[in-house]
């Protein structure tokens, strides 16, 4: 029987939970089951395909489905800096209410995608309103979780 090797293309059904069991991820199709509770993490029901050594997936997993066969399974913890990153405080910071899009009404929890000096886009939640300012967290919502992914070799492609 064949096993996995480094460039191969694979397919996989897995489930990623935190820590807590909290549900982040999963590519199986019962949302009544395996409802995430990221929604901007989850992928599309289903097994997810990628090819080894090309970074589509985290490289631990990568890592754990060499050698493996078909209907294998496996668990890997994933620590935070290979994640989504460490929390950083330093990515918190307040902005003037006078620069956000006119018409915004900022929320608490309230996901935006501004720009830097680069022009590269990025994701930040309004995390407190203040009367002249709002507080902004550039970190991803999943920095500084440690995940944990169950996953099946599903083929070799």
């Amino acid at each position: 029987m064949a096993q996995v090797k480094q460039a191969d293309r694979v397919s996989i059904n897995f489930i990623g939970t935190l820590a807590d069991g909290t549900l982040i991820d999963s590519s199986y199709p019962d949302p009544n089951e395996n409802s995430c509770e990221h929604d901007d993490c989850c992928h599309d029901h289903g097994p997810y395909e990628f090819t080894l050594g090309k970074g589509e997936f985290f490289p631990s997993v990568e890592e754990a489905l060499i050698g493996m066969k078909v209907g294998d399974k496996k668990v890997v913890v994933i620590g935070a800096e290979e994640a989504f990153g460490n929390y950083d405080p330093e990515n918190v910071y307040q902005v003037e209410r006078s620069e956000l899009p006119e018409g915004l009404v900022p929320e608490v929890g309230m996901e935006l995608e501004v720009g830097d000096d680069e022009d590269d886009a990025y994701a930040v939640t309004i995390v407190e309103l203040g009367e002249k300012e709002i507080t902004i967290d550039a970190n991803h919502p999943l920095a500084g979780q440690e995940l944990t992914y169950e996953f099946e070799l599903v083929a070799i492609l």
